[in-house]
């Protein structure tokens, strides 16, 4: 059982969704970065999606893609990445951390020595976008033999011939993006979302969490009465990159969570 499973077992038995938010690792700058992963266990974050800066992020909105370039302009790479982690488990044995970027990274780190690296790190499972399940020799088995989980990415568009596939050898949670296209490009519909959540829940036993599109607690809170855990990102990361201070930030992430965990099941 790894911190994700526990975390998600812990929650089902509340009757409560998960709460898991993205943030850009360095951004704005690494000592507010820190400081906001930090913060957000206690604002009501059940699992931290920590990104890695990326020059190529092909998946991503321009929130995110600018969250990239700033912490990219800050000195910011995968050593630091994992150095913040660390940093992070000082204080925190308890909050998973999935590390979320691409694979290119990873790949010049050099597989085995970066799952090394991440383990001791406190990293506990992966998202690689652009990593699909034919490629799953390169990282997402090693992971798994590591004791990480490699979490993958279903999308409207994943059908059911597609859907076993996306299923194999993922694990933790999967995360489906409620709309298609890039990061924070529109409004999930959580009455649009809940028959592709049932539909992927009988092919599987692990939690799917939802993520794209959900910007206000409202809007959490509809997605965690289909879904096993809601996911925010761009929301949070467009108020760093407004230059909100991290008692607002983290005050919005607050409101964000209540919605989620909202009794729901």
């Amino acid at each position: 059982m790894s911190r994700i499973d526990d975390k998600f077992a812990a929650l089902k038995a509340e009757g409560k969704a998960a709460f898991v938010t993205y943030v850009m690792a360095g951004d704005p700058n690494p000592e507010t970065s820190l400081a906001v992963v930090k913060g957000l266990p206690a604002a009501g974050v059940d699992v931290i999606e920590l990104g890695l800066p990326f020059t190529d992020p092909m998946a991503d909105g321009p929130t995110i893609q600018l969250a990239g370039q700033r912490a990219l302009a800050q000195g910011m790479t995968l050593r630091k990445t994992l150095a913040l982690a660390a940093d992070f488990r000082k204080s925190d044995q308890t909050t998973p951390i999935v590390l979320m970027g691409y694979y290119n990274p990873i790949y010049s780190h050099g597989v085995a020595q970066f799952l090394v690296d991440a383990k001791a790190a406190g990293i506990d499972g992966l998202i690689v976008v652009d990593l699909p399940p034919e490629e799953d020799e390169e990282l997402c088995i090693p992971a798994n033999q590591a004791g990480m989980n490699f979490i993958r990415l279903a999308t409207p568009t994943t059908d059911d011939k597609r859907l076993p596939k996306v299923l194999q050898n993922t694990s933790g949670f999967l995360y489906y993006v409620s709309i298609t296209g890039i990061t924070g490009a529109a409004e999930a519909n959580a009455a649009l979302v809940a028959p592709e959540v049932a539909r992927i829940k009988r092919s599987t036993d692990i939690p799917v969490c939802v993520g794209f599109g959900i910007k206000t607690a409202k809007a959490a809170e509809a997605m965690a009465r289909v879904a096993d855990g809601v996911v925010v990102g761009s929301a949070i990361v467009d108020l760093l990159g407004n230059g909100r201070s991290l008692a607002e930030v983290l005050e919005f992430v607050k409101t964000l969570a209540e919605g989620a965990h909202r009794p729901t099941k």
